[in-house]
C-alpha cells in the first residue's frame, strides 16, 4: 500500500509540475509583461501535437510517425509553439487588455478546431495514441517509473526557474516590468515596447508548448477534448493563487490548485453515486473558485506575491553596527 501511495504521489507531483511549467510561461507573459493571454490551451495543444507527431511510430491513417527521440519531440514542440506565438503576437500584440484576451481566445479556439477536424494530421476526435513515454522500459516497476518521470520534470522546472529568474533580474526583465508599469516612460527612454512584448509572448508560448509536449508523453494519449477553455481557467487560477510576477509562486500555485482539483475529484467520486458524478463534477470548479476567493481575500497578491527587483548598482541603506543612529544620510 505504501509503495502504491508513493507511486501515486510521484505521479501527482509530475502532473502538477507540468502545470507549473505552463504557469512559468504565463508568468513571463502576464506577471512580467502584463499581456492578458486567455488562449493558453491552444499553445499547450500545439506543443503536445507537434511532439506527438514527431515521436510516435508510423501510422498510415495520419501524418507523422517519425519515431524520433522524446527529447527531440519536446524541443520541436517548444520551438513550434514559440514560432506560432511570435506570429500571433505580430498580429495581436498591439491590442490591449480585453482586446488581446479576445484575440488569444480566438486563436486557441482555432487551434482546437484544427485539431478536431484535420484528421489526417491530428487524428481528429480520436486523437493520437501510442505516444512514447519516458522510461517506458521500466513501466513494470511503478515506483521507479513514477520517480524517474518526476525527476525529469523536476529538472526541467528547476532549469526553467533558474533561467527565468536570471532573465527577470537582467536589463531585459527590467524593461518588461517598466513597460508593464508605465509604457510611456519606457518609450521616452527609447525602448521599443512592441518588440519586447513580442519577445515575451514568444518565450512564454514556447514554455507552454514544452509543458504540453511533456504532458502528452507522460499521459501517452492526446485528443482535442484535452485542450478546452477549462485548462486556461485552471492555469490562471494557479498563477493568481501562487502570486503573479513571482516564479516560485507560479510553481507553488500549480501544485496547490492541482491538489485541490484532485482532492475535489476524489470527493465527488466518494460522495455521489456513479449516475450523478457527471453533473457533480461541476463542483470541482466551484471548489477552486471558493479557494481562489478565500486566498485573494487573505492574500490579495497571492501566496507569495511579486518580489520587487532592484538593480544591483543601487546601494541599499546602511544599517548601524554599533547600536547608534546611522549617519548615512549625512555622509
Amino acid at each position: 500500500m505504501s509503495l502504491d501511495l508513493l507511486s501515486y504521489g510521484a505521479f501527482f507531483l509530475t502532473m502538477a509540475l507540468t502545470y507549473g511549467i505552463i504557469c512559468l510561461g504565463l508568468n513571463v507573459q502576464w506577471g512580467q509583461t502584463g499581456l492578458f493571454n486567455v488562449g493558453i490551451a491552444g499553445f499547450v495543444a500545439i506543443g503536445a501535437y507537434v511532439s506527438a507527431i514527431l515521436t510516435t511510430p508510423d501510422d498510415p491513417n495520419r501524418l507523422g510517425g517519425f519515431g524520433l527521440p522524446i527529447a527531440v519531440g519536446w524541443v520541436g514542440g517548444a520551438l513550434a509553439t514559440s514560432l506560432v506565438s511570435f506570429l500571433i503576437g505580430a498580429l495581436t500584440i498591439r491590442l490591449r487588455a480585453d482586446y488581446l484576451a479576445i484575440a488569444t481566445f480566438g486563436a486557441a479556439v482555432v487551434v482546437q478546431l484544427v485539431a478536431l477536424n484535420l484528421e489526417p494530421v491530428t487524428g481528429g476526435p480520436f486523437g493520437i495514441g501510442f505516444i512514447p513515454r519516458p522510461f517506458a522500459d521500466y513501466a513494470g516497476d511503478p515506483l521507479f517509473f513514477s520517480l524517474a518521470n518526476l525527476g525529469v520534470v523536476a529538472a526541467i522546472v528547476l532549469a526553467l526557474y533558474l533561467v527565468l529568474e536570471r532573465l527577470a533580474r537582467s536589463p531585459w526583465g527590467r524593461v518588461l516590468r517598466a513597460i508593464r508599469e508605465d509604457e510611456q516612460a519606457a518609450l521616452a527612454l527609447g525602448k521599443n515596447a512592441v518588440k519586447f512584448r513580442r519577445q515575451a509572448f514568444a518565450i512564454g508560448g514556447g514554455i507552454m508548448g514544452l509543458a504540453g509536449a511533456a504532458q502528452a508523453h507522460f499521459i501517452g494519449f492526446i485528443a482535442p477534448d484535452n485542450y478546452v477553455p477549462m485548462l486556461t481557467f485552471q492555469v490562471w487560477a494557479m498563477l493568481i493563487v501562487g502570486g503573479s510576477g513571482n516564479n516560485k509562486g507560479a510553481i507553488l500555485g500549480a501544485v496547490l490548485v492541482w491538489g485541490i482539483w484532485a482532492a475535489s475529484a476524489a470527493a465527488v467520486s466518494g460522495i455521489f453515486q456513479p449516475g450523478q458524478q457527471a453533473r457533480a463534477a461541476a463542483l470541482q470548479i466551484v471548489m477552486i473558485g471558493v479557494a481562489l476567493c478565500a486566498i485573494l481575500l487573505l492574500r490579495p497578491r497571492g501566496l507569495l506575491g511579486e518580489e520587487r527587483v532592484v538593480s544591483r548598482h543601487l546601494g541599499g541603506p546602511r544599517l548601524p553596527t554599533d547600536g547608534k543612529t546611522s549617519d548615512a544620510k549625512n555622509s
